[in-house]
């Protein structure tokens, strides 16, 4: 094969004229296209990073915000721990409270069960006391008793009180005084006399006498002066002593 100088420049100057068309035309664009998308991709991959951060930073905000989010809760679950036992414990004082207003409120009434039960023990043994006694002096009973409680009453004359005395002398006024005397058994003609007399001391003009019996008074004397009644017997001071029990309430 023989070199033709001719043919290697035109190779040549077919080569250059090509560069020159592939720079010209092919090669300039080719660029352009390779820098737009190198551009392209490196601002995919800026908007990937910026995302990527911006990932990273709510991952960071997350973690964070659960951090804060736990100490938050343990925070208020202290507080509301505090609160429950707080409240428990005022619950717990007031319901002491209400426990010891019951109990005294309980022995309160159980003082007063006890002191009503004691009472109506106490007025119930007076009673059968006074029932006892009645039986007795009722058996016991007799002329010569009666006779003794007259002989204190008529001393009993001596001894009263000036007011006594004083609403005495005011029947005074009356054109006349019935005075009614009831025993328990005939009363002597001797008595009878000392009886009045006394009387006829104590108001200026007892102008009549009468004179009953009643055997509910076992032994002893009643005497009504008008509005005024004077017991002198048996059945008056037991009356007197089933009522004590009422009279020391």
């Amino acid at each position: 094969m023989e070199f033709n100088l001719t043919t290697f420049a035109l190779e040549i100057a077919n080569f250059l004229i090509l560069i020159w068309i592939l720079q010209r035309l092919f090669y300039k664009p080719v660029l352009a296209v390779i820098a737009r998308r190198k551009q392209y991709i490196d601002q995919t991959l800026a908007d990937a990073q910026k995302l990527r951060q911006e990932a990273e930073d709510l991952r960071q905000h997350y973690e964070n915000r659960q951090n804060e989010w736990e100490q938050e809760k343990q925070a208020a679950s202290g507080v509301l721990r505090r609160e429950i036992e707080a409240e428990r414990k005022t619950q717990m004082d007031q319901l002491q409270a209400d426990l010891e207003q019951e109990r005294q409120k309980a022995k309160v009434i159980l003082s007063r069960q006890q002191h009503d039960i004691q009472r109506q023990a106490e007025e119930k043994a007076l009673q059968n006391g006074a029932r006892f006694a009645g039986l007795v002096l009722r058996q016991a009973a007799g002329p010569e008793l009666e006779a003794r409680l007259c002989a204190m009453l008529l001393e009993h004359f001596n001894e009263l009180p000036e007011e006594c005395r004083r609403c005495l002398k005011m029947l005074d006024a009356e054109k006349s005084v019935s005075i009614l005397i009831t025993s328990a058994y005939p009363l002597p003609d001797e008595l009878r006399q000392k009886l009045e007399q006394k009387l006829g001391a104590l108001i200026d003009r007892p102008d009549v006498f009468h004179y009953a019996q009643d055997a509910e008074l076992i032994a002893g004397l009643r005497i009504d002066i008008g509005a005024w009644v004077l017991h002198a017997n048996l059945q008056h001071e037991l009356a007197g002593f089933a009522e004590i029990a009422h009279g020391s309430d």
